[in-house]
């Protein structure tokens, strides 16, 4: 079960619901369940957040797993087991293809220093 997976659907706000597995490229829908919204409320159109929802790919723009979702897995990574993933493999036999390298989190920018205000524009300003 991957947990509190996001699910951009086209045109919709981004949903957060429980993944019964990684999608792979053969699938037709998406299949999760403990459907909410990103505040954790029931979607309008939902009778209950416990139910099972397929929703069509053709639908979905993508769907962001975050890292160490997995429940299954000790693995940082949501594919499955770090060998499995090193050999090519998403865990369940599928090719899963070369990992790109995580890039580092950028450095934080610098405070701006504070604007000093012209009296004389804000003269002009108030003219107008």
């Amino acid at each position: 079960m991957i947990r509190n997976a996001v699910i951009h659907v086209i045109n919709e706000q981004p949903l957060m619901a429980d993944l019964f597995g990684v999608p792979s490229a053969g699938d037709l829908a998406l299949v999760c369940t403990n459907l909410r919204t990103m505040n954790g409320k029931r979607p309008i159109f939902a009778d209950r957040i416990e139910s099972i929802f397929v929703f069509p790919y053709a639908h979905i723009r993508f769907v962001e797993i975050p890292p160490g979702a997995d429940a299954g897995s000790d693995a940082s990574t949501p594919g499955g087991d770090a060998a499995a993933l090193a050999s090519g493999t998403n865990g369940n036999g599928h090719g899963g293809g070369d990992l790109l390298p995580v890039a580092p989190p950028l450095p934080e920018p610098e405070p701006e220093a504070d604007l000093e205000i012209d009296e004389d524009f804000l003269r002009r300003i108030r003219e107008v």
